[in-house]
């Protein structure tokens, strides 16, 4: 088996149009879409609400909104899985939340890691193929988007239900894979608390723990026969023209008698993505190889978190 995981997707307003008129091609490039439906299995995250009607919550940041006719384009990018759990699915409140997950079950679009309440929201789901179960589970940092015992949200990182969740998952599963959205923006390393959590989750059985929200490609580590990636950037989204918008990673994880991770670098061309090829495809590579081993060494994740986000930052 063959899983593509992306990052995150918006339709924005220099792309639309492509969306609503399934114009994929156009968005991923026909190498870029080759590679991507030669997977069994694709996933991203979504993170916009999906509603032609504007209802913004009270929050810091952005209200992301996409129209609902964007689903044509979604849908023909064939995901298997779309991840909602992150913190602008309650951009629009519950009613675009509402709208999305409508019109992706009208659509028949599994999606995980949102709920009507929390209980619901911590959901895994689970890939199975003959004897072979994969679970994936999402959930997100506290922001502005997440359930709780009595409503709507996106399922929240809690250290005493969450890292349970996985556990369970994993005696159930031969593999878990768990997406987390979460980490600080425009910041290519682990805080010592997100590699603190990460660390914990793969103890807990996760094979593979993806941190999202980044907006960048960062870094990441093997640890006690999993892996953490700290950062992959994002799929589709177009809001941003430099250095961390502009370049981002597909991660494809082979499943045969072991779990198997290769790194797919990707450029952003316009309001599109492209594979990335030649001397950007080795830049990528290299800056993410080089920062992976940075990170091996002691003290230095404290180190660069005090200089760039306490100091310099300031």
């Amino acid at each position: 088996m063959e899983i593509l995981i992306a990052g995150d997707l918006v339709p924005t307003q220099s792309n639309i149009e492509l969306f609503n008129n399934v114009d994929v091609i156009a968005l991923l490039g026909q190498e870029l879409l080759s590679l991507w439906n030669s997977a069994d299995i694709r996933i991203f995250n979504l993170e916009v609400p999906l509603t032609d009607k504007e209802t913004p919550i009270s929050k810091c940041g952005p209200n992301l909104i996409a129209p609902i006719s964007t689903i044509n384009g979604i849908k023909a990018l064939n995901p298997s899985l779309i991840t909602l759990a992150n913190n602008h699915i309650l951009d629009q409140g519950y009613l675009g939340m509402k709208s999305t997950t409508g019109i992706l079950n009208e659509h028949g679009i599994p999606f995980v890691g949102i709920g009507k309440n929390l209980f619901e929201a911590s959901k895994p789901y689970i890939i199975q193929k003959d004897d072979l179960n994969i679970g994936i589970y999402a959930c997100a940092e506290h922001e502005f988007s997440i359930a709780t015992e009595i409503s709507s949200g996106a399922n929240p990182f809690d250290p005493l239900e969450s890292l349970d969740h996985i556990q369970d998952l994993k005696d159930i599963c031969k593999y878990v894979i768990v997406l987390y959205h979460g980490g600080k923006e425009h910041y290519r390393y682990p805080s010592l608390n997100l590699q603190k959590t990460c660390r914990k989750m793969a103890q807990k059985g996760a094979d593979l723990v993806i941190c999202q929200h980044s907006h960048c490609v960062g870094s990441h580590e093997e640890y006690e026969g999993s892996t953490i990636v700290y950062g992959q950037g994002n799929f589709v989204f177009n809001k941003h023209d430099n250095e961390f918008w502009n370049n981002s990673l597909l991660i494809k994880v082979s499943i045969d008698n072991n779990l198997q991770i290769e790194y797919i670098p990707i450029v952003k061309e316009g309001n599109s993505i492209r594979l990335a090829t030649g001397m950007v495809a080795e830049e990528i590579l290299s800056g993410f190889g080089s920062r992976s081993k940075e990170i091996l060494d002691e003290g230095f994740i404290k180190i660069i978190w005090i200089w760039k986000v306490e100091i310099k930052d300031r």
